[in-house]
């Protein structure tokens, strides 16, 4: 982009030298890295902004494919669904001489009543498909100790002289 070499910074540098001075060049030095440090992160935001809301169209015009198609597959099933529903119906009325009854297809109920919650498990009790007859049989460990415990439980008895 910019065809700056080593020269060219030791040129700038020695007049922002004599131009600023000694004793405020590197407060300025500072001062310009934090704003362009600043500038970079500003841009570099509005790049992640830009590339959120173009996936975000992405996705928007994916869901709007997916639900015409999910409308085109139910049509599709309710059609055939009546179809088979008449041809249940006109058979069932060929066959015998009394009147058919006429089979409705089944009307869903749009607002279920609200399922009540699984019931809480009590997080206390550990379950282990393991029995503990089977654990104290093999010498598995069932309970947690303390690295205290484990050891006076190991230690040699004492000797009373």
């Amino acid at each position: 982009m910019f065809d700056i070499g080593i020269s060219k910074l030791m040129l700038v540098a020695g007049i922002a030298l004599v131009v600023i001075g000694p004793e405020r060049l590197p407060r300025v030095a500072r001062m310009a890295g934090t704003l362009i440090g600043r500038a970079q992160r500003y841009v570099s935001d509005v790049k992640a902004e830009v590339n959120r809301s173009m996936e975000l169209d992405e996705l928007n015009k994916v869901r709007r494919e997916f639900e015409t198609a999910a409308r085109d597959v139910g049509q599709s099933v309710s059609s055939g669904l009546d179809s088979a529903t008449g041809q249940i119906n006109s058979a069932l009325a060929g066959a015998d001489d009394e009147p058919a009854p006429t089979y409705e297809p089944y009307e869903w109920d749009s607002s279920p009543a609200a399922p009540s919650p699984p019931p809480r498990k009590n997080w206390r009790i550990k379950r282990s498909a393991v029995p503990s007859w089977y654990k104290q049989r093999e010498g598995v460990r069932r309970h947690v100790q303390s690295g205290a415990a484990r050891v006076a439980r190991f230690r040699p008895p004492r000797r009373s002289s």
